[in-house]
């Protein structure tokens, strides 16, 4: 199956704003001003909006306060990108209530990871317009604005295509394949399934990472994919950083990598493992929904922007 990418909003010029919010957890506005002080020294205008900084308990404000502001930042035509502050959870609260339709008639960037998954995977799947996966607020702080990941992030703004890298792995899949780049955090894209907004996997290639997960709910959130045949007709499959992850009192008995490979032997598209995308510090910007060209060789993989 041949899959056309998705529309790309256009890059961003010096002089545009990009808005700041969080539509899911909470997160101190101190923590958004190194950000925000980059993002100037990027050329741009910020606009920061009021669920930065305030609260409902976990949340970023209420589900009606956190939807409003992210309905006045898709609909408003002077802001020309929305980068989440945070993700957390809470998105899935408010997905429903969104309207695209003024969206869809003037797309822009939406630039996040985590729980940002959830809008990655509606946006792609129903309305066939490309998102960024990429560092968020925080990964500005502690000299992350210098980092090969922000600044991946800069340079996909600009309009500049990726190209990145891995090194080699005992359990790759090798081979080349072109297609239009999916995915996001697996423990969302399990949770999307049966919903609305579920990813559409079929003849693209999709990439998972996740963080703080037992290995058994790994292993189990897995097989509901392959049960829902989300990994069955993937063009390839890039394995990102799961990070952070956990054991019970009595072992699982198997890694992290040792859990997908044993699921995705029997599988002959390309896969590759360590790729940098993860809640760490190596979070490469990627635009879902943009055809990119996968090369697992046994030396190296390189996934580039097509």
């Amino acid at each position: 199956m041949t899959v056309k990418p998705a529309i790309q909003p256009p890059p961003l010029s010096k002089g545009q704003t990009i808005g700041l919010m969080c539509p899911a957890g909470y997160m101190d506005r101190e923590r958004v001003e190194n950000c925000v002080h980059t993002l100037g020294q990027w050329g741009y205008k910020v606009r920061v909006g009021k669920t930065v900084g305030s609260g409902d308990h976990y949340f970023s404000g209420t589900d009606e306060e956190r939807m409003e502001e992210l309905q006045v930042m898709l609909d408003d035509a002077s802001v020309h990108a929305i980068l989440f502050a945070r993700g957390g959870y809470g998105v899935g609260r408010i997905i429903d209530r969104l309207n695209f339709r003024r969206f869809s008639r003037n797309p822009k960037w939406l630039i996040g990871f985590s729980d940002i998954t959830v809008l990655h995977a509606h946006v792609h799947s129903k309305l066939g317009i490309a998102t960024l996966h990429a560092p968020m607020a925080g990964a500005f702080n502690d000299g992350g604005d210098q980092s090969v990941a922000v600044l991946s992030l800069k340079n996909a703004l600009r309009g500049l295509k990726g190209n990145y890298t891995a090194s080699s792995h005992p359990f790759n899949h090798p081979g080349e394949v072109s297609a239009p780049l999916v995915g996001g955090n697996l423990a969302l894209l399990t949770h999307l399934v049966g919903s609305p907004s579920q990813l559409k996997t079929e003849g693209r290639i999709l990439f998972l990472e996740d963080v703080g997960e037992y290995l058994y709910n790994i292993d189990r959130m897995l097989h509901q994919l392959k049960r829902a045949g989300m990994l069955n007709k993937v063009r390839g499959l890039v394995i990102g950083g799961f990070t952070e992850c956990k054991d019970t009192e009595r072992p699982f008995g198997k890694t992290v990598d040792e859990i997908l490979n044993d699921l995705l032997k029997p599988y002959k598209y390309p896969v590759c493992y360590g790729f940098p995308v993860s809640h760490g510090r190596e979070n490469m910007a990627l635009k879902c929904g943009t055809r990119y060209t996968l090369h697992v060789s046994p030396r190296l993989v390189r996934l580039r922007e097509a």
